[in-house]
């Protein structure tokens, strides 16, 4: 953004070099990018941030700097005498859509004289780089230039039916812009229209037909607030920009717009004469309603590191046009109509942080960093990682939304239940996770497009589940947790999971305990000393063919990130080396398809002696000769004797009993083939 100090002068007393003024801005946040002499005047080149559109004009300009300096603002002095005629006999403005135009302005001049411009307006307008072409144009240019606020000025005679229409294009319909581009419209763009046809694409650039030229005598003048993300969308779709829609696609001050129109019609019939019809053609939707902010001065001093005391923050906030009002520790601020870019507490303190300088927030010269230990959730989580990674599992980050569709695999009540996010961008995904499992199954299918095979993957993050005992309103309970799925055997999982379990505490029981889960056609709660931490299974074939992964079993598990860190912090204890050798025997028993792991272990732990340290899964096995509806499991059973080398005979003694009940209890046979 060019700025003119002769310009800007009108608005604010300058009784500083160029550079100092440069400094001043570039302090403020308005980096300079170049000053130069342009005759007998100096032109500051700006760079203007996106969320500033209030700074795209020399008065926006000036009104930073009167606040710097403590300099007064003053604004035009606007006088408009009117015609007899009213706005009202020329023109009528309706807007279909409001929800794209918040506000539309139109006032008529007549008998207007299109010509050159005076030599004051050619030369700052020369001066920040924008060629004249007639008066009415550059008044309007000189305008947008002075308030921000782009206006457009149509030849009235070429408009047909006089009425004025705000509306989305119809597909089909075609229009010449200004600068002779042929645009294709679709129903996206939002364009002006006559009583028969576009006129101008709202935003970016009017149409060559309605052009002022020198036989114009009658013009409308439009000024408006139009969606920038609208007029950014259509700019870019048609490839066509100009200053009105850099200034648009940044916000404009929908409350000035009038004014604006005021000070516009003021320059044009400076420049060119002619009469203005009384009143102005306004439709103004849904009126801006102010925002209030409040700052706590205390939060001010501790985010910046410094002290800046409330008399020093209301003066600043006071000259920024904020309306600031104390009360204790807090200064409330309604915010002014052209700053749509400040919302909370933040943004004001970044206001007075950057006003007061940042050169004037000290810097020491040594710096001290305190070393502190890893907290226990780290250390636990590292552990965690280390140990996985050495299993063959890939970590994965995921975003924490799933789909509804997904969602309503992994909950029996649906995705009724989860907190969701209202933003239009994220329609199809836009429910906060209640379990890791969906996002790890997609990673899975990601690698397996790509042929990453086999492919175990796991994640540590934050989950949103429902609580049940929660009020309507209510925020759901946020707990992290540590999810696992692979593509390898189930017992494999397991393996993982008892080892995980174990690498934290050592001393505990851990059981799988057969549970009925909605995404596993096979499930089992982890329990861990008495307490349910998680559950694993094999993935359903409904879940399965969701993510087309119907040719390969996955399996996968969730845990309690929380409770393993508990784990973490139990006192380990130790035990010395046994003195002692083992004596293992493996026993091969046939029982009935139905029965579970859970089952023989239990069996087998009613008569297991003290001298039984360990008992194994082995392995399985179906087909002949084992008869339809049996399974063949092979049982790896571990003896030591702490006081004495154990004898065959004894052992011969406990492996008796554990059959006899294995057989008295599950019918088990032992397997001679």
């Amino acid at each position: 953004m060019k700025i003119s100090l002769d310009w800007l002068s009108d608005y604010v007393d300058i009784d500083k070099s160029a550079d100092q003024i440069a400094q001043i801005l570039s302090d403020l946040g308005f980096p300079t990018e170049g000053i130069e002499t342009v005759g007998a005047d100096t032109v500051i080149d700006i760079e203007v941030s996106s969320n500033r559109g209030d700074c795209l004009s020399h008065i926006g300009v000036a009104r930073e700097l009167a606040a710097a300096t403590g300099k007064e603002l003053r604004l035009p002095q606007v006088e408009l005498p009117e015609s007899d005629e009213d706005t009202s006999k020329f023109v009528e403005v309706a807007i279909d859509a409001p929800n794209l135009c918040g506000r539309y302005t139109a006032r008529v001049i007549t008998d207007v004289k299109v010509g050159p411009s005076p030599d004051w307006m050619l030369k700052r307008l020369e001066a920040i780089g924008v060629r004249s072409v007639n008066n009415i144009v550059d008044a309007t240019n000189y305008a947008m230039m002075e308030t921000g606020q782009p206006p457009h000025a149509f030849d009235y005679d070429k408009l047909a039916g006089g009425k004025i229409s705000v509306r989305t294009a119809s597909a089909g319909e075609r229009l010449i812009s200004i600068d002779e581009t042929k645009c294709d419209l679709n129903c996206d763009m939002l364009i002006i229209a006559d009583a028969k046809k576009p006129i101008a694409i709202a935003g970016v650039m009017g149409g060559l037909e309605s052009e002022i030229n020198d036989s114009t005598t009658t013009i409308l003048l439009e000024d408006a607030h139009f969606d920038p993300v609208t007029v950014r969308t259509t700019s870019r779709r048609l490839g066509i920009s100009s200053e009105s829609s850099f200034r648009f696609e940044r916000h404009v001050d929908i409350e000035m717009i009038d004014w604006a129109s005021k000070r516009t019609a003021q320059l044009i019939i400076q420049v060119a004469g002619g009469k203005v019809a009384k009143g102005v053609a306004d439709v103004y939707p849904a009126k801006w309603q102010p925002k209030k902010v409040t700052m706590r001065v205390s939060r001010l001093n501790k985010l910046l590191g410094i002290e800046i005391t409330k008399d020093q923050a209301m003066r600043i906030l006071t000259g920024l046009g904020f309306n600031p009002t104390s009360k204790d520790d807090k200064i409330s601020c309604t915010t002014p109509t052209w700053r749509h870019d400040i919302w909370r507490e933040v943004d004001l303190i970044e206001e007075v942080a950057r006003s007061h300088g940042y050169d004037n927030i000290g810097v020491q010269q040594k710096i001290s960093i305190e070393v502190a230990p890893v907290d226990k959730r780290e250390k636990t989580a590292s552990v965690l990682r280390s140990f996985l990674n050495g299993c063959g599992f890939y970590e994965t980050i995921n975003v924490s939304f799933v789909e509804a569709a997904v969602a309503a695999l992994f909950t029996t009540d649906g995705s009724a239940d989860h907190l969701s996010v209202k933003d239009e961008s994220a329609r199809s995904a836009n429910l906060l996770r209640q379990t890791l499992l969906p996002s790890l199954l997609g990673v899975l299918k990601s690698n397996y497009n790509a042929q990453n095979i086999p492919c175990s993957v796991f994640e540590l993050a934050n989950t949103f589940a429902s609580d049940p005992d929660s009020k309507s309103g209510d925020l759901p309970i946020e707990q992290t947790s540590l999810s696992l799925v692979s593509d390898g055997d189930f017992r494999s999982l397991r393996g993982v999971i008892e080892a995980l379990v174990h690498i934290l505490a050592k001393d505990t029981d851990i059981d799988l305990i057969p549970a009925e889960l909605c995404w596993a056609r096979a499930g089992a709660d982890i329990v861990v000393d008495g307490e349910r931490i998680g559950s694993c299974g094999i993935i359903s074939q409904k879940v399965a063919a969701n993510f087309d992964l119907t040719e390969v079993e996955v399996c996968g598990a969730e845990l309690n990130f929380d409770a393993l860190r508990d784990m973490a912090s139990q006192t380990q204890t130790t035990r010395p080396l046994p003195k002692f050798p083992a004596i293992t025997r493996d026993l091969s028993l046939i029982i009935d398809e139905d029965l579970t792991w859970a089952d023989i272990i239990g069996t087998i732990n009613k008569k297991a002696p003290i001298e039984l340290e360990a008992t194994e899964f082995i392995g399985i096995y179906r087909g002949k000769p084992i008869p339809d509806g049996k399974k063949s499991i092979t049982v790896s059973l571990r003896f030591r004797d702490e006081d004495g080398t154990l004898r065959h005979e004894v052992v011969d003694e406990f492996e008796k009993l554990i059959l006899d009940e294995l057989t008295a209890q599950l019918g088990a046979e032992v397997r001679t083939v």
